[in-house]
């Protein structure tokens, strides 16, 4: 049965989150173009329709890195996602769990990866940062393994972070003055609904992951200090050996947009790529990603899997998505915004929605498995 669309969880969410923390999410880099375009994209591509199949039977089962899901999608780590909702991570890896898709659980995250794990019924996947204290990084792979974790997720595109002005503007980021200070509290007050479900019963509202690295785990101005000295500017394809050497599970590389970096991770031992430009937050104006998977898959080869995400609102885009190569789609701002609407129930509901709409798609178009969509399912302008 369909509900709300992930765009009018959008709105919910705007309405109840402090603007800072909505701007977080819905923000992305300069201009904010790439972010614009990455839906866009999306939406200029067309759908062929295809009648009088035997479309009784939808089969979503969808094969990642050898494991069977139930639809061809994953929820995408997003840092800070446990101060959109009360205990924002553990509530989502429940939603998560029960439709059988797999759940990315950030460094950033609120949550540390043991509580995760406390509440998870299935293995979850773990993103990591490269960080210039190698033993900062080994330390979380130990963790990582240590609770059960099968897949590790390294991000890649971030030796720096982007420009992303709305943080900037909204006093997230910056100095921590006075002013910043009072607009914070002004924020927080001022929507007493969430200040109460996250601020006073969703404690304690820290890095989950990095409490023996920060010294305030619950201070952005302290996080944007740690990002700055160990989000490591010198990482190169032999620090992506490093991390295969010391994971002995599937790995993969996330921030891929091109075939001949497709072609490198390949050679490195990866067993996936994610066709990412950060949900248009770090380079603007790098393509979208839908423009980027046909390459990336043709380069990367039948041993890798490869996933992309950035735009990703609908069942229609999850269909275009495969029927271009993909084999795998993953949300991030999608679910972000359906946590901050409704929590657990929120992110149940929508991906329920993106299941129906991916039902609904594939039978218009006369696709009877997720696994065999067909390119001829499209048309792209």
């Amino acid at each position: 049965m369909l509900s709300i669309p992930a765009n009018d969880y959008r709105e919910l969410a705007k309405k109840r989150l402090p603007k800072q923390l909505f701007d977080y999410i819905d923000g992305g880099s300069y201009d904010e173009r790439t972010l614009a375009e990455n839906s866009s994209a999306l939406s200029r591509i067309e759908l062929r329709q295809k009648v009088l199949v035997d479309v009784s039977d939808i089969d979503f089962t969808t094969s990642l890195l050898g494991t069977d899901y139930d639809l061809p999608l994953a929820l995408a780590p997003v840092g800070l996602a446990g101060s959109f909702a009360r205990r924002g991570e553990v509530q989502a890896v429940k939603a998560a769990d029960k439709h059988n898709i797999p759940f990315c659980l950030s460094t950033l995250s609120i949550c540390s990866m043991e509580e995760i794990a406390d509440h998870a019924s299935k293995p979850f996947w773990y993103q990591l940062y490269m960080i210039r204290e190698r033993n900062i990084v080994n330390n979380m792979i130990k963790r990582a393994a240590a609770v059960g974790c099968e897949t590790l997720i390294l991000t890649v595109d971030l030796p720096f972070p982007g420009a992303r002005y709305r943080d900037v503007r909204n006093g997230m980021y910056g100095d921590d003055s006075l002013w910043n200070k009072l607009k914070r509290l002004y924020q927080f007050v001022s929507h007493p609904r969430w200040l109460f479900d996250v601020g006073i019963k969703g404690g304690p509202v820290v890095f989950g992951n990095l409490v023996d690295e920060l010294s305030m785990a619950n201070s952005m101005a302290h996080l944007q200090a740690w990002v700055s000295s160990q989000f490591d500017p010198s990482v190169s394809w032999q620090d992506l050996a490093w991390v295969r050497e010391q994971w002995q599970g599937k790995l993969i590389i996330k921030g891929v947009m091109t075939a001949d970096d497709a072609r490198l991770a390949s050679e490195y031992g990866v067993d996936g790529i994610i066709v990412s430009n950060h949900g248009g937050r770090q380079l603007d104006t790098v393509p979208a990603t839908i423009n980027a998977i046909e390459g990336v898959v043709q380069a990367a080869g039948a041993n890798v899997d490869v996933m992309m995400d950035s735009g990703i609102r609908s069942g229609l885009d999850i269909l275009k998505a495969r029927a271009m190569g993909a084999d795998g789609c993953l949300i991030g701002r999608a679910w972000v915004y359906a946590l901050a609407a409704r929590g657990e129930e929120g992110v149940d509901q929508l991906l329920t929605n993106l299941k129906e709409e991916l039902r609904i798609a594939m039978a218009l178009t006369g696709n009877q498995s997720a696994k065999g969509i067909a390119r001829d399912s499209i048309i792209r302008p």
